[in-house]
């Protein structure tokens, strides 16, 4: 990237105006003006003009109520950064290593954020600041562009997509305001609740319901102040709490359906916590056992009463960078295993891995792009005298994404070897996701499997199906949709990763869950839960099952909020052939598990089965 180039991007990212210095620009802590916001990605110089693209429909990429993709454009040679690429040996000694392939090659929209839902399809969506997309909403359904220079000029560009992840179909959905690095979770019904974005979608909450007709709902100007690069939690309650965002000091509630709210909370942890290059966006937010959460934000961490409005705990620091955007390392809340809690609460334990270092964005300016962080950390902030346990991944990695698979593993993939987040601030694409195993000895974890060979670094999405493959999607570091004359084009190609469980010599002996005994009422709080499972080939003891409930995550900028696992006690096991009835306690309170939809899955000998859709009440 050019002088010119990375000073526009630098710019747009830190809602500069050229000519001025740079903390006097950036100005993090004063207030927005309408005036501040950046007003639309082709409204630079020259050089950003809108990419050329070929209107034609793309045949047979999308069912017939899905008209309006079109091609994409060619791209040019490979750039010396494009090619400049990293890879880990995958450890094929200990087994299959997994394998990639390509669902769809073109996604309509490149999906900067990312969540699957509970009819078979996975809602994906960008941001109308970066212009026309791949999809065109139909003619009698466009949108009105907030932001155009003449007033009433429609935006006829789909910026969300439905898409089938079994059949690669597409269906166009209509947001009206900016969605741009905006947070999301899923309400106890399985409707995505999502929140905040940028300029005239800031304040506002939209809902989008799982059934194969509905489209996005919104409430604006539902929050005190905007919400953009913030966190949404979800609560035992049901309610949602919302963290964070650029100057945004604070937190709120998300409010009831036509109600708003009138002032934010302010947080000092969430200002004591922004340096001068942010790095504490996108906070690391998790629910605990004991109802309290797990804050962090760029090196420090608290442990926050949310029902008193106060820190109850400060935390050892975490030394060696910064994690948060754009210092974008990963982290998740490790499976809360149940089996040996039955009287009280589970130790939780939180990972943080990779990151980059404090001055890595500072030097993204002048294109020079940093080593990123290569420690995981864990801790846990439940325990008498936490501490942060530290080891090195095979190789530092910003940007990556970081996903629970069903056997309780993590998978740790896309981003990047050097540099942080933002528009053309990162180099080295990583193509080699790692199998990280939280019950290993120490310098056992790390597993490098099968490399991609597809680049995604910022702005890239994954997500866990309920088949134990891996959708991987999104990856665009540029201001618009631009398909060539960059290093990094924008990425619209979908892939599946399916992880060494799903091998060809595996994959046949995976345990069935009998559709049909999964009770229909769903889970209840501290309840036997009995259903039955079936084994194609090796028969299984109680030893050799363990099952498993997982809560769909909403990701983007690397961070899927609200992923959660937890390990189910068995209580009864009784063999019938080659046919089970497994009896498990459900979590016997939402503080463990947040009332909604969990995939809920048989492990029998490291082979999960297809998930079940479980509801808890």
């Amino acid at each position: 990237m050019g002088s010119r180039a990375a000073a526009f991007a630098v710019g747009v990212l830190l809602l500069a105006s050229p000519g001025e210095a740079f903390f006097d620009i950036f100005n993090i802590f004063s207030p927005r003006s309408e005036s501040d916001y950046f007003q639309n990605a082709f409204d630079g110089p020259e050089e950003q003009a809108a990419p050329v693209q070929t209107e034609q429909e793309e045949k047979g990429a999308a069912p017939a109520t899905a008209t309006g993709l079109t091609r994409v454009p060619p791209s040019g040679p490979l750039s010396k950064a494009a090619q400049d690429t990293v890879q880990v040996a995958a450890a094929s000694g200990e087994g299959p290593v997994g394998e990639w392939t390509i669902v769809s090659e073109n996604s309509g929209v490149s999906p900067m954020h990312m969540a699957v839902m509970r009819h078979g399809r996975a809602v994906m969506f960008d941001t109308s600041t970066t212009g026309r997309s791949l999809m065109r909403l139909p003619q009698d359904n466009c949108r009105t562009d907030p932001r155009a220079k003449e007033e009433g000029t429609m935006d006829c560009w789909a910026h969300s997509v439905e898409f089938d992840y079994n059949t690669g179909g597409l269906r166009p959905l209509k947001i009206l305001t900016d969605t741009w690095c905006s947070s999301g979770a899923f309400d106890a019904d399985g409707n995505l609740v999502q929140t905040g974005g940028y300029f005239e979608g800031d304040k506002v909450v939209r809902v989008l319901s799982p059934c194969e007709t509905c489209d996005w709902l919104e409430r604006p100007n539902s929050f005190a102040e905007g919400r953009w690069y913030a966190t949404q939690q979800v609560l035992p309650d049901g309610r949602f709490i919302v963290f964070g965002g650029r100057r945004a000091f604070g937190y709120e509630f998300v409010p009831a359906p036509g109600r708003m709210n009138d002032k934010a909370n302010y947080m000092p942890f969430l200002r004591q916590t922004t340096d001068d290059a942010e790095n504490n966006l996108y906070p690391f937010v998790n629910l605990l056992p004991s109802g309290n959460l797990f804050l962090f934000a760029n090196d420090r961490s608290v442990i926050f009463d949310y029902k008193a409005g106060k820190i109850v705990r400060e935390l050892p620091k975490l030394p060696g960078g910064s994690r948060n955007y754009p210092a974008s390392a990963m982290s998740a809340l490790l499976p809360l295993d149940l089996r040996n809690a039955t009287a009280g609460d589970p130790d939780p334990v939180v990972i943080i891995c990779g990151g980059a270092l404090k001055t890595a964005f500072r030097s993204g300016e002048n294109n020079t792009f940093k080593p990123a962080l290569r420690d995981c950390a864990r801790i846990n902030p439940a325990a008498p005298d936490p501490r942060w346990e530290t080891e090195d991944m095979p190789i530092g990695r910003v940007m990556g994404n970081m996903l629970i698979l069903p056997t309780g593993d993590l998978l740790l993939l896309n981003g990047a070897a050097k540099g942080c987040s933002g528009w053309g601030f990162a180099r080295q694409p990583i193509l080699t996701p790692i199998l990280y195993s939280p019950r290993k000895e120490q310098g056992s974890r790390f597993r490098p499997l099968a490399s991609s060979t597809i680049s995604r670094m910022y702005h890239s999405t994954s997500a866990v199906l309920p088949d134990g493959s891996v959708l991987v999607a999104g990856g665009n570091t540029n201001a618009a949709y631009n398909f060539s004359g960059v290093d990094f084009p924008t990425e619209v190609r979908v892939e599946r990763f399916s992880p060494p469980y799903l091998s060809k010599d595996r994959v046949g002996s995976r345990p069935r869950i009998d559709a049909a005994s999964v009770p229909a009422d769903g889970m209840r709080y501290g309840s036997p839960f009995t259903f039955r499972f079936s084994m194609p080939s090796e028969p299984v003891g109680q030893p050799d099952v363990m099952v498993t409930m997982y809560a769909q995550p909403f990701t983007t900028h690397g961070y899927s909020m609200n992923q959660r696992m937890l390990i189910l006690p068995v209580t009864t096991f009784a063999e019938e052939g080659r046919s089970y009835t497994v009896t498990v306690d459900a979590p016997r309170k939402p503080e463990l598990a947040p009332r909604g939809y969990y995939l809920v899955s048989v492990v029998a000998k490291g082979l999960p089965s297809v998930s079940a859709w479980v509801k808890i009440l």
